[in-house]
């Protein structure tokens, strides 16, 4: 199980209904921080989400809105006695702009971790002791500096059969061994675990993307994704030229890209704060991709394995 909680709606300003864009994902026992702009804090708080214990931040590019945030949350981190280290990922450029964030934190009582994101990193390579089937990606999106998203899969086991296994005669001591994909001897045979497992069974993703303009990218890396969280910074459709010169998107092409990625959820964030009521645009994405909802700050669900 995976719970999604947007903490912020807004794109480049706050605004006293909307704070800026950045979401919380907590599974198997650890949590991850999807950018952290101005005022993220107060928006957990609101949302009555904790970040005094998440282990890894990941930024999609360094504008402002996304990283302000930072040294005051690694100094609440501080003040609340944290030693656990704290990781933090983004697209290149990584150590130089954390430079003057980390001089602005000031004293820590915990290590921050810089790391670079691999094509598809196991959570347990980076934070030992955690389950090894959630991975972290981040993908290449279209902005105007740097940028990108980020894919996070749980996978899910191959059901084990009992009746096969006893069939086979693999003591129940064994049983764990095989589920955990390692083969096991019984006698003289030699049993292993594609005899005694199901076919794969579908896994659980979540894609955040950041600030983009629509690229293929963003369309490959959420192939049937469970829930899509999206920049769609303008509403109207009138507005597509304004979003391609300044790398953002309009409602209809996320939900476009959506459609294209046959993604199963879509919540639209980041919008401009010209947009008082983003429902009042839905339609535009709506009538593309009907399972589109206006995401709000605050908004959570918990995506759960399909059986």
């Amino acid at each position: 199980m995976i719970n999604i909680t947007l903490l912020g709606t807004s794109g480049l300003l706050p605004t006293p209904e909307r704070a800026l864009t950045s979401a919380l994902l907590g599974c198997g026992g650890t949590s991850i921080l999807f950018d952290c702009g101005e005022g993220t804090q107060t928006a957990a708080r609101k949302a009555s989400c904790s970040l005094a214990k998440v282990d890894i931040i990941a930024l999609t590019h360094y504008h402002g809105d996304h990283i302000f945030g930072l040294p005051g949350l690694m100094q609440t981190m501080f003040s609340m006695g944290r030693t656990d280290p704290l990781y933090i990922t983004g697209p290149t450029g990584l150590e130089e702009n954390m430079e003057p964030i980390l001089k602005l934190a000031g004293e820590l009582s915990y290590e921050v971790v810089l790391f670079h994101m691999g094509a598809r990193m196991r959570i347990c390579d980076i934070i030992k002791g955690l389950p090894d089937n959630m991975f972290l990606s981040a993908f290449l999106t279209e902005h105007r500096t740097v940028s990108c998203g980020y894919s996070f899969e749980l996978e899910r086991g191959r059901r084990f059969l009992p009746d096969r296994a006893g069939e086979l005669g693999v003591p129940v001591d064994m049983w764990k061994t095989l589920q955990h994909g390692k083969s096991v001897t019984v006698g003289d045979m030699t049993v292993t675990p594609d005899m005694v497992l199901g076919e794969p069974r579908e896994g659980i993703k979540f894609i955040f993307t950041g600030d983009t303009s629509p690229c293929r990218s963003l369309v490959e890396a959420a192939r049937g994704a469970d829930l899509m969280i999206c920049e769609a910074t303008y509403g109207d459709d009138d507005q597509k030229d304004m979003a391609k010169e300044r790398g953002h998107m309009t409602f209809s092409q996320a939900a476009q890209c959506a459609k294209d990625a046959g993604a199963k959820r879509l919540w639209l964030a980041h919008y401009s704060q010209r947009i008082k009521d983003p429902g009042d645009y839905l339609h535009f994405a709506a009538d593309i991709f009907p399972d589109t909802v206006c995401g709000y700050d605050g908004l959570s669900t918990e995506l759960v394995h399909r059986m």
